[in-house]
């Protein structure tokens, strides 16, 4: 990025698994006009892109001991088809940080986004945004351009490559797709004291409170208190379409979590749970009727909560 504040320039380096470049300075620019700060522990991308192109790199070599027209083909398709997830992938990560931003910013624009762009150049205020391919991804066009030639080469040695094109791109999409969807939907244990609440920002001390929202991709956000979880989502935020379930911390259960669907919930002022939420989750209805008895509480659901 450039601008005339910045006249050497800004870089903002995305490698496979880590974020490099001007990071703080320019999560510092994106708190200005909204925009939620860039952190390596947001992008479950980090996580499994090191592993999928290792197996590409693995399924290359294969493909040339086994040198089997079938196998190079399959092996093609499925490094251009994760190069198109890819983009796409890149493409909705650049549309939520450039469109959902902090209505209480200090910068506010009405109408205005901020999604920089795919690939080329765009205009952001008084800042030029540049998007290019550093030299890793100049590797990955040179080589998907080679397998690109090199398939449709071995397409026309024979008739029936057609049939075999497809059956080949389809067991491509299903090995790719499994890839992808192999990303754990599960909660993940919360660290108390370290990791902090992703609506509040508070550090997460209490066993007893709060819970996580996990998406379909594996994108885990950790809560201190169920009002958080419940004001995240009501902030638009996040596509409720791609949630994959909402847990929360068992008030009796030390760390362990409920389905939200399968908890059962008791509001109390006498809870004092962390942001004043003040209400606890069970497992079951005879341990919330259990602590009911002891403190002066009301029963609740999830839907009443978020009424």
């Amino acid at each position: 990025m450039s601008a005339p504040q910045y006249p050497e320039g800004l870089t903002l380096q995305i490698h496979a698994n880590k974020l490099g470049g001007n990071v703080e300075i320019v999560n510092g620019l994106n708190h200005y006009i909204g925009m939620r700060t860039l952190h390596e522990k947001d992008f479950v991308e980090f996580t499994i892109l090191p592993y999928i192109i290792g197996a590409l790199v693995l399924f290359g070599l294969l493909s040339v001991f086994i040198n089997r027209k079938w196998f190079f083909i399959t092996w093609a398709g499925c490094y251009l088809l994760f190069a198109v997830i890819a983009m796409v992938d890149f493409y909705h990560w650049e549309y939520n940080y450039g469109h959902n931003l902090n209505p209480e910013a200090p910068i506010q624009i009405p109408g205005m986004a901020y999604q920089p762009p795919l690939i080329g150049f765009k205009q952001l205020l008084n800042f030029g945004a540049y998007s290019i391919p550093d030299s890793g991804g100049w590797i990955f066009i040179g080589v998907g351009l080679l397998l690109a030639v090199a398939g449709f080469m071995e397409i026309r040695k024979t008739k029936t490559a057609v049939t075999n094109v497809r059956s080949t791109l389809t067991a491509a999409a299903v090995i790719c797709l499994f890839c992808f969807s192999s990303c754990s939907t599960a909660p993940q244990p919360i660290q108390f004291g370290h990791d902090g609440c992703d609506f509040c920002k508070m550090t997460i001390l209490d066993q007893r409170f709060g819970g996580e929202v996990i998406t379909k991709k594996g994108k885990i956000y950790k809560f201190d208190d169920i009002h958080c979880i419940s004001s995240f989502l009501k902030s638009n935020n996040i596509d409720r379409s791609g949630l994959a379930g909402i847990y929360l911390l068992d008030y009796l259960s030390v760390k362990k979590f409920i389905n939200i669907n399968e908890s059962f919930l008791l509001q109390s002022n006498n809870l004092h749970s962390p942001m004043g939420g003040n209400t606890a989750a069970f497992n079951s209805e005879a341990n919330r009727e259990k602590l009911q008895q002891q403190i002066n509480g009301s029963r609740t659901t999830w839907n009443e909560l978020n009424k």
